[in-house]
This record gives structure tokens, sequence and C-alpha cells, in this order.
């Protein structure tokens, strides 16, 4: 099938047409949103205005300046253990999301199946199906925290499944996989020869002294995962369009080919201001003000939840969180579009992060402590106008 072709089973993005609804309504409070609404830290654009006064603003190499793939290496080694070889087993990219179909295209047949617990992120299946595969949705549930069980991938296993998606920390849900549900996986991974995409963007937003684990630093399962991460999240650049991806050197050499003929190289001043940042350490203190507020975000916004009787679970980290509606009556997306039109707030419903989503709606709390206050109020007196709850 061609790629024309695979572009016409691909949809727009069912978030992206809530902002469109929402465009013109005076007062809206956006929760829908995944960005951080802190600024980047001023001396990361410093290193950034550092790097055009030096005149660095020429191409890089396909996969990005040494100094980043060098102080890439040096941070998952001390944060994650993993060892991987800057020189051919680390590549910088355009954003983290531009890795999931390079990353995918490196090993995918036609009509091969991916496994994608649910609800997800919205680009997964996309770019499954822009490779040529098959994605499967592997439900996730509210009463395990909506942690991914290899009991389910078990339903879904079949001869021609070739790859397993996991985003720990999670958008949508907040989960936070244990570093037993990994070693699970990673058995079932091997088992089944499967290569595992671990999309860890959200990795150092984790709340109630959770700690994070990277799949590829569990005994033998670098040479099987293709770890994907980037600046967008970490250090609030996500206008800066900067990730880094580690994995076996087969596939960051097919992906530095694919980036070759598609984005040539990220912005090379960009990456040289993210090198300085990740051995600064006024990077990690910015990261760690940013977690604490968000915690703070979370806790308000899980019991104001509770208490007006949407039933949530409380996220382990990523600033979502993810509150069943189906007790309202509404589907999530009749729910969002009357919390828009009466309640001036916009959520995403969770029938955009695929079937398992649908009962519940995404609410993104990176956005100021008043707001939410405010939000929340607009919400509740909704559900008690219209006898909802």
């Amino acid at each position: 099938m061609a790629l024309s072709d695979r572009l016409e089973l691909v949809n727009p993005s069912e978030i992206r047409k809530l902002f469109d609804l929402a465009q013109g309504i005076e007062g809206v409070i956006s929760l829908g949103i995944g960005e951080p609404d802190f600024d980047t830290p001023a001396h990361i654009k410093e290193y950034a205005k550092e790097a055009l006064d030096r005149g660095l603003t020429h191409y890089s190499p396909n996969s990005g300046i040494p100094e980043l793939r060098e102080a890439v290496a040096e941070k998952l080694k001390k944060h994650n253990k993993i060892n991987a070889d800057p020189k051919t087993q680390i590549m910088i990219t355009v954003g983290t999301n531009q890795q999931i179909l390079m990353g995918l295209s490196t090993f995918l047949k036609d009509n091969e199946e991916v496994l994608i617990p649910s609800p997800m992120f919205v680009s997964y299946a996309p770019a499954v199906i822009l490779a040529g595969g098959k994605p499967i949705e592997v439900p996730t549930y509210e009463e395990n925290e909506f942690r991914l069980s290899v009991d389910e991938l078990k339903k879904y296993i079949t001869p021609r499944t070739r790859a397993l998606i996991i985003n720990s920390p999670n958008n949508p849900t907040g989960a936070v996989l244990t570093k037993k549900d990994l070693e699970e996986i990673a058995d079932f991974a091997v088992e089944h020869d499967l290569i595992i995409l671990s999309d860890e963007v959200y990795e150092y937003f984790v709340y109630d002294g959770v700690k994070n684990y990277s799949m590829a630093s569990l005994n033998g399962m670098f040479e099987r995962t293709i770890t994907m991460n980037g600046f967008s999240k970490t250090f609030a650049m996500t206008g800066w369009r900067l990730g880094f991806v580690a994995a076996p050197e087969w596939i960051i050499e097919k992906m530095i080919r694919f980036q070759m003929y598609n984005a040539t190289c990220p912005v090379t001043f960009i990456q040289y201001a993210a090198a300085k940042a990740l051995r600064d350490e006024r990077s990690w203190e910015a990261i760690e003000e940013m977690r604490r507020e968000y915690e703070r975000r979370r806790n308000l916004v899980w019991k104001r939840l509770n208490e007006m009787g949407l039933p949530t679970v409380k996220p382990k980290g990523a600033f979502y969180i993810f509150p069943r509606i189906k007790d309202t009556g509404l589907s999530s997306k009749e729910f969002s579009e009357l919390m828009i039109k009466e309640a001036k707030v916009v959520l995403v419903p969770g029938s955009a992060f695929g079937q398992a989503g649908e009962g519940y709606i995404r609410i993104s709390y990176a956005t100021a402590y008043e707001k939410l206050e405010e939000a929340m109020d607009r919400i509740e007196k909704v559900l008690k106008d219209k006898e909802l709850v």
C-alpha cells in the first residue's frame, strides 16, 4: 500500500477538533493541551543565544552534534542505568513524536501487528499505520490504575505480532509501571521476540515517592528496546522541537537514514543549548520545582473531581488525570462538548485515546493553580445544574 493510501486511513486528532470548537468562546479555560505552562528556564534560553552568537547556524550531522549525544549518554547512564554508545546508539531528533514512525519503520513489515496499551497517546496508532503495520489495542483498566498487565497482553498476541509500545508515565492516564510490571513485560517480549518502543518523555514527573524505571535498563533488554525521550516536557521546551533516542546500532543507523531524507538534522543552536542544559545543575533544580508544582495541582484536581462525584484514580505521574464520567449518562465526547459550551472548560474525551478511553475524560493540570480551581468550580456547577451526578 502506498503512503498516500495509508494517509487516508489516518484521521485528524479529536483533540484538535475540540480546540477548534473552543475557538472564539470568550473566557475559556483549557485543560486540554499537554503542554507545560512553565517557560523554558532562562539559562537554557541564554545558551541558545550564546550558540547563535557563536554562529552555530549551519547543518549538524544527521545524528546530531557529538556534544549533545555525549551529554545524553551521560544522562542515560546516571539517571536511567542505560549504557549507550553516543557514537552509534544515540541520535537526536526533531522532537519525540518523530521517533515513533522512524523507529517502527526500521523493522516493521506490511501488516505486522503492534500491541498498544489503551487508553493511548494519540500518535501511536497512526504511526503504526503509516509504517505499514496494524495497531492492536490492549485495554488497561481503572481497577489496576490503568497499568498494563501481561495477562491482558496474552489475549492479543498472534503470530503477526512484532512490537509493543509502552508509555510510562502514561499519557492520558498518569499511570506509572512498576519495576515488577516492566520485568513481566520484558519476559513476555523475550518469549515472543518483540521489539519494545518505550516512550519516557514524562520520566521526571512522578509523585508520592514513586520511582520511574527504564525498560532498556533491565538485563538484556537494551538490544530489543527503542528508548524514546526528549526535552519538550522535561525542560518545558515544547516549541524547541528536540528529542533523543537510544537503541541498538542497527536501528539507529536506519533511523539516521530516515532523518537524512526527511528533516536532515535538528536545529543546531538548539542542540547546543540542550547539551549545555543537561550538564547544568540549574536545569535539574527547575525540573524539581515543576514536579512539586504539578504534584500540588494534581492533589487539588483529584480531590475536587472525587468530591463532585466523578470517580478518579490518583495518577502517579505525568500531568494528566483521567476521571470516569460513565455515570453521567453521557459519552465522553458529549461530556466534553457540554463542558465547552456550558462551563467554558476544554476537556478531552477519553475516546480520543482509543476504545478503552470511552467513559472517561482527560484533564491536563499543566496550567495555573488558580485556573484549575476556577475550572473545577465551573465543572461542578454544570454537573449540579444538569443533575448529572
